[in-house]
């Protein structure tokens, strides 16, 4: 986590999320790449509207030089390397590709999550972002004085798919020196035995060298709600997923639990590519 991408709208959540990623940066050594996206609407295809005229943009820039040195100059950014970038692109798209150019470790988001009709048809910025993001994304709801992780619970499945993004947890957890609850939801739908999941538990993490860990199987509803109820049962600091990065069909038909915990925890949620 030496290098950490805060895309910022200046909003509340995005304070949020940079104040916990200047503890991340200064407990870990890191630098902060601060990054605010200048969406240009656009007609007839990728065409920079005609009616943005350049001292329009030049207004917009402007202003937006003067919200970034503002927050650079936060008490909470003192003693950290801070740069910050400023793009003219969709902010998704700029997320994307500053993240890569710079090879960031991580990426923190604050978001407010959305509900209903906006979540069905617009989505968000956070969920795109965790569902193609390379690099594990951190999604901070609210106001956190400090990040400390001393309990993170990782839900999965536990197949061998995620053998490699799970390296990345363990990493994470123990980085923080956090316990790590591995925890699978049994569903109506889904349902093991608990001999056959504690069975799927106890191979899978044999295969890895955790600092401090515990099992569990958890029965609810759904998966989603299994993972908050137990994330709540225990009173976690943070929630861990996988995701697939599915678009299209696949994911309108089958969805995202991961995107689906950005929403709706209440809780942090970082989560990792397979």
């Amino acid at each position: 986590m030496k290098k950490i991408l805060i895309p910022t709208d200046f909003s509340d959540h995005a304070e949020y999320a940079l104040r916990v990623a200047a503890q991340i940066a200064r407990k870990n050594n890191g630098e902060i790449i601060l990054l605010h996206m200048l969406e240009i609407p656009t007609q007839g295809g990728d065409s920079i509207n005609i009616s943005h005229e350049i001292p329009e943009l030049m207004f917009f820039k402007n202003a937006a030089i003067k919200k970034l040195e503002e927050t650079m100059d936060s008490p909470y950014l003192e003693g950290l390397k801070v740069s910050d970038i400023i793009q003219f692109e969709m902010a998704f798209d700029g997320i994307m590709n500053i993240s890569k150019k710079n090879n960031v470790d991580l990426i923190v988001m604050g978001s407010h999550g959305a509900s209903g009709f906006k979540e069905m048809f617009i989505g968000s910025n956070a969920e795109k972002v965790v569902r193609s993001s390379e690099v594990p994304v951190l999604i901070i709801k609210n106001e956190i004085e400090e990040f400390d992780v001393n309990k993170f619970v990782f839900a999965s499945d536990f197949s061998e798919e995620i053998n490699n993004s799970f390296g990345k947890v363990v990493e994470f957890a123990n980085k923080f020196d956090a316990h790590l609850n591995l925890v699978m939801i049994n569903t109506p739908n889904d349902f093991k035995s608990t001999n056959v999941s504690q069975e799927i538990l106890d191979t899978f993490v044999s295969k890895f060298k955790i600092n401090k860990f515990s099992t569990s199987i958890y029965n609810d509803a759904s998966v989603e709600k299994g993972i908050l109820n137990f994330a709540k049962s225990i009173d976690a600091d943070l929630i861990g997923m996988c995701t697939h990065g599915r678009k299209g069909l696949s994911h309108f038909f089958n969805g995202s639990i991961s995107e689906d915990l950005v929403n709706h925890a209440i809780r942090p949620v970082v989560t990792f590519k397979i």
